[in-house]
């Protein structure tokens, strides 16, 4: 094969592809622009790289360039990753790529608006203009060291957000090493493991509870919706963003969709008799939302978790129980008051239950068995509702 000269190059007026000798090539398109195309082996495959528009890159540079190349190549090197590397984005804009490619995986709400604003806040000041390339573990032991005995809940979560951030750009090949992984953690203080325990009230205490919200000047709606997250031991959000057309009030069931369950999967969630009137006093409060329990404050949006928050404080049992720590009254309950397998309390909290393997093969969601005992829960927290009667008749007395 002849090589190219410039003449040649310029004589060039049919599309195609015409070789230099060796690995490097002219692409002529059919408009006619030209540019450089080196046809490389790395690691066992075959590669095409650009290497820039003719005559903007002349065939000496471009010659040049592909020596280059072939001389990394050689030497165990990767020029494409080198060059993926050589434009590296900024710590910010990786993190800005990361927040939306992991947002739609996200069903806490609370979580998707704090990620990016912890990094804002601790990372972003030492990190975010620097090519992710030039992140050193040295850059991400300065963000992390002063917050890391102080504030250790924080300092986990910007380590998991960096780490997960330049995990994104180590995947998409603008590093080599994720440099805020396991190679640090012997320049950090030992930080112990803390477990998170949601306020939860004993379970003898709920009926009086429920009595005291019943007896509040909370919205129908709060005051639905936190004893509906009560009597079935749901989530918030579940309960939150329920709607009518997940209610099968004739087969008495709760079809949560997938996508606002933790799992990721459907569940069934069996509706007590106690459930079942609750629904029938939250009818008036239905709009074109199609929301059990819409916003007292926002119409046709879906209540706040701040809303049942507040509810706690404004009757004083936010320093004795959260809204989440009512799924630890119950399984406190299950577990002490009635003869129910394992596998149906955990099931009730639409927790996973066992190993991968037992998963394989316990495919039953045991609705009949969680049907009973949520019925025997609901009975018991229901008489909140005998007792707030008789709260409120002493009172007008």
């Amino acid at each position: 094969m002849s090589r190219l000269t410039v003449g040649k190059i310029k004589a060039l007026k049919e599309p195609g592809l015409f070789g230099d000798g060796g690995t490097l090539y002219l692409r002529v398109a059919p408009g006619g622009s030209k540019a450089w195309v080196q046809r490389i082996t790395i690691d066992g495959r075959r590669h095409d790289i650009g290497l820039g528009g003719y005559p903007v890159v002349s065939l000496v540079e471009a010659r040049e360039q592909a020596f280059e190349n072939r001389r990394l190549v050689r030497q165990g090197r990767n020029p494409l990753a080198e060059k993926r590397r050589a434009r590296s984005p900024t710590f910010r804009d990786a993190a800005l790529k990361t927040f939306e490619a992991y947002r739609p995986r996200w069903r806490n709400a609370k979580h998707v608006s704090q990620w990016l604003q912890t990094l804002e806040r601790h990372a972003m000041p030492r990190l975010g203009k620097l090519p992710v390339n030039r992140i050193t573990a040295e850059d991400v032991l300065r963000v992390l060291t002063p917050i890391w005995s102080e504030r250790p809940e924080i300092a986990r979560k910007v380590r998991q957000r960096v780490r997960t951030v330049l995990g994104w750009a180590q995947a998409h090949g603008y590093v080599a090493d994720n440099v805020a992984g396991d190679g640090i953690n012997a320049a950090l203080p030992a930080m112990p493991k803390q477990k998170k325990h949601y306020r939860a009230l004993a379970f003898r205490d709920v009926p009086e509870a429920l009595a005291v919200v019943e007896d509040s000047k909370a919205s129908l709606a709060a005051k639905c919706c936190l004893r509906f997250v009560v009597l079935t031991a749901c989530r918030s959000g579940e309960a939150r963003n329920a709607t009518w057309d997940e209610i099968d009030l004739e087969g008495r069931e709760w079809r949560v969709p997938a996508a606002r369950m933790k799992s990721g999967v459907e569940w069934r969630v069996p509706l007590s008799e106690p459930a079942l009137e609750l629904l029938e006093r939250a009818r008036p409060l239905r709009d074109a939302s199609g929301l059990l329990f819409p916003s007292p404050v926002r119409p046709g949006l879906p209540m706040s978790d701040m809303t049942l928050t507040k509810l706690l404080r404004d009757t004083g049992l936010a320093g004795r129980c959260t809204v989440h720590g009512f799924r630890s009254t119950f399984r406190d309950w299950a577990s002490e008051c009635t003869d129910a397998p394992e596998p149906v309390m955990e099931l009730s909290l639409a927790h996973t239950v066992g190993n991968a393997v037992v998963q394989a093969y316990a495919r039953s969601d045991l609705l009949a068995k969680r049907r009973q005992l949520m019925d025997g829960w609901g009975a018991y927290a229901a008489a909140a509702r005998a007792l707030g009667r008789r709260s409120v008749s002493s009172e007008s007395s």
